[in-house]
């Protein structure tokens, strides 16, 4: 994938749409071929001083398959201007999922610990 875009119908910057809370919608972005595929947002991972996107294919796509995910390193160019990069040094992509997953398992004990009353 060639360095990727929020949809070009959309006048948003990527790192707006991406830190919203409030949206669910697909992001579309487009490989080198200049192909929309859709994606879902998966979660936002701050590493060193970096931000990256951990974004589902919901079109199909060729070598990924149907339960993977791709890291993206969120390139804040400038406030009008940022883009997604997709990364394909395996030993950050692994880092990336690493601190996913420390997240997930963070909210998972947090949810079954009993609530105190103050």
């Amino acid at each position: 994938m060639k360095k990727e875009t929020v949809d070009e119908k959309n006048d948003e910057n990527i790192l707006d749409v991406l830190l919203d809370e409030e949206n669910d919608s697909p992001i579309t972005l487009y490989d080198e071929k200049d192909k929309a595929i859709k994606f879902e947002q998966v979660a936002i991972i701050p590493i060193d001083e970096k931000l990256y996107a951990i974004l589902k294919p919901i079109d199909e796509m060729e070598g990924v398959a149907e339960d993977e995910a791709l890291v993206f390193l969120i390139d804040e160019k400038s406030e009008k201007d940022s883009q997604l990069i997709v990364i394909t040094d395996e030993t950050i992509a692994m880092q990336v999922f690493d601190e996913y997953y420390k997240l997930l398992e963070s909210i998972e004990g947090n949810k079954d610990e009993p609530k105190q009353d103050k």
